[in-house]
């Protein structure tokens, strides 16, 4: 696995651009963004698990239900959530256009919006910008950066990924050289199930629609859905992907080592988008990684890890860097799943050390300006071992979620998100 640089361009085949339209008054950045295939797709997505949802998540739910695409559609500036008859005509129109522009299905079009809720999305812009959006389109670094500029809206980094794998050959065969390149948005309302973001995949793999769809689902449950920043789920979460199978691999088509592959290499995508849009939530000044071991299984593991990174508490104490390892053992204990608080250890590390606070859910002796200053850093981990209080986890039910920090300009930020 070697990482590359292109973004949803890197992969052979995909072409992306983005422009300013005027979605949103006052804002110069651009807001409207476009990812190309001359051929079509396969394609699969995830949504968010929100009763409430955006007519752009109704509309692309329908129009990929046949798991095949040649294009995603996507603004900021304007969730065209929560706009009833009239939001669900408009995302339709984002889709005739960008088809009617390309001379291809309108099902084929997937539409992605985020901004603000509940304010209708003026199509007009859109409408009168359709050719020089198309126009943008480029096959490089630069047109996948321009369309990741234009879903953009709190983010202050840019989130984006690409790796190149190799896909072994059948009966002799040569291996062929897969490509993935990724790119997202997602800073605030963030939470799993998936966390509030944009997520646009590119591949250039030959893959089944099943094995795709299974890919993705394995990589989500380990990577988006393990992210937390506030606590609130959004109207608008969408993964999509789409394989035009220009790397000329055999086809992936059952669970096998080539989907195996595939999957861990599209999971590792994921987490760094994850890793990233933790580091960059709203105001954040701390990306957060919480790890628990030693559980009975993996599931169990996910919810104990999901209620320390979630919990207020303990996201304040590591703004202050204040090792009040009390916070994190309160967290494990409302998570609505069994362990041994007696059989405990908890641990905080960085790249300036790591620090043991509690040992069978107790106290240890140590160093509050050894905690202080590993607790400083701009990366923190907590590590929490529940197997038998040694932290040898004789369990093996692990898993690793990833959260941010709570300041002062979280509320800044959210007090006048609207104007």
């Amino acid at each position: 696995m070697k990482d590359i640089t292109g973004g949803v361009c890197a992969p052979k085949g995909f072409k992306a651009g983005g422009i300013w339209c005027g979605i949103k008054a006052g804002s110069k950045k651009r807001d409207l963004g476009l990812i190309y295939s001359e051929k079509i797709c396969t394609a699969a997505a995830m949504f968010t698990t929100n009763k409430v949802q955006a007519a752009s998540v109704l509309v692309s739910r329908e129009h990929l239900s046949n798991g095949k695409l040649h294009a995603i559609i996507a603004n900021s500036g304007n969730a065209n959530a929560c706009t009833g008859e009239q939001g669900l005509a408009v995302a339709r129109r984002m889709a005739e256009l960008a088809a009617d522009e390309f001379a291809i299905g309108v099902k084929e079009v997937a539409v992605a919006s985020t901004g603000v809720i509940g304010v209708p999305l003026p199509i007009a812009a859109i409408e009168n910008s359709i050719a020089a959006l198309a126009n943008s389109l480029r096959g490089d670094e630069a047109g996948h950066a321009a369309a990741l500029e234009a879903i953009m809206t709190t983010d202050i980094r840019k989130k984006e990924a690409a790796i190149e794998i190799d896909i072994d050959g059948k009966d002799g065969a040569a291996s062929a050289k897969v490509r993935i390149g990724a790119m997202t948005k997602g800073s605030g309302m963030i939470h799993p199930n998936m966390a509030t973001m944009l997520c646009f995949i590119t591949t250039d793999a030959a893959i089944s629609r099943e094995m795709l769809e299974i890919s993705l689902q394995y990589a989500v449950r380990r990577s988006f859905n393990r992210l937390t920043v506030d606590g609130d789920t959004s109207t608008n979460d969408t993964v999509i992907i789409m394989a035009n199978g220009e790397a000329g691999n055999p086809l992936i088509s059952a669970a096998d080592d080539n989907q195996k592959i595939f999957a861990e290499a599209l999971t590792q995508v994921c987490i760094k988008l994850t890793k990233a849009m933790a580091r960059d939530g709203e105001g954040a000044s701390k990306l957060v990684t919480v790890t628990v071991n030693g559980a009975s299984d993996e599931k169990t593991a996910e919810a104990l890890a999901k209620s320390v990174a979630s919990s207020s508490l303990v996201k304040t104490a590591c703004f202050g860097a204040d090792a009040n390892w009390g916070r994190v053992l309160c967290a494990l204990g409302y998570a609505g799943v069994d362990f041994d608080p007696g059989k405990t250890q908890v641990r905080f590390k960085s790249r300036s050390g790591e620090i043991e606070v509690c040992r069978n859910g107790a106290s240890v002796p140590f160093s509050e300006q050894d905690a202080k200053r590993i607790l400083s850093e701009e990366e923190i981990e907590i590590l929490a071992d529940i197997g038998d209080g040694s932290g040898s986890g004789a369990l093996t039910g692990s898993a690793t979620v990833w959260g941010c920090d709570l300041t002062y300009d979280y509320v800044k930020i959210n007090g006048d998100y609207r104007s």
